[in-house]
C-alpha cells in the first residue's frame, strides 16, 4: 500500500512553494500540467502515458504521485490510466485529507505563491 505523502500538491492543505522541499516551486509545478489528460480523451494505444511523479522519489526511481493517480482515475477522467489500472497496480493507494478537484487548484492562490 502506498499512502499519499505529507506534502502532496493534490492535498488542499499543501502549498507547493512552501511545503514541498528541495527547490520545488510553483514554476516547476506548473510544468506538470502536461501530465493531466483531457477528460475522456483516449490517445493512441502506443502513445506514452504522461505521469506526475511523486517528489519524494529520486530521479531514475520515480513512482506515480498518489494524489495524481487518485485524481486522474476519478475526476480527471484519464481513460489511458484507467486501462493501465486494470491489472490492479493502483489498488491500495491511500489518499489523506481533502483533495483538489483540478490541477489548476493545486497551484494555489497568488497569495500562496
Amino acid at each position: 500500500m502506498r499512502k499519499q505523502c505529507k506534502a502532496c500538491p493534490w492535498k488542499v492543505s499543501t502549498v507547493p512553494d512552501r511545503d514541498i522541499p528541495d527547490g520545488y516551486c510553483a514554476a516547476r509545478h506548473r510544468t506538470l500540467k502536461t501530465s493531466i489528460a483531457e477528460p475522456g480523451a483516449l490517445p493512441g494505444l502506443r502513445a506514452p502515458l504522461r505521469v506526475m511523479a511523486c517528489h519524494e522519489f529520486p530521479v531514475g526511481a520515480e513512482q506515480e504521485c498518489v494524489g495524481w493517480v487518485h485524481h486522474q482515475l476519478g475526476l480527471g477522467g484519464n481513460i489511458a490510466l484507467r486501462l493501465r489500472a486494470l491489472d490492479g497496480r493502483y489498488n491500495g493507494f491511500q489518499i489523506v485529507g481533502e483533495q483538489h478537484e483540478t490541477f489548476e487548484a493545486t497551484l494555489g492562490t497568488k497569495e500562496d505563491q
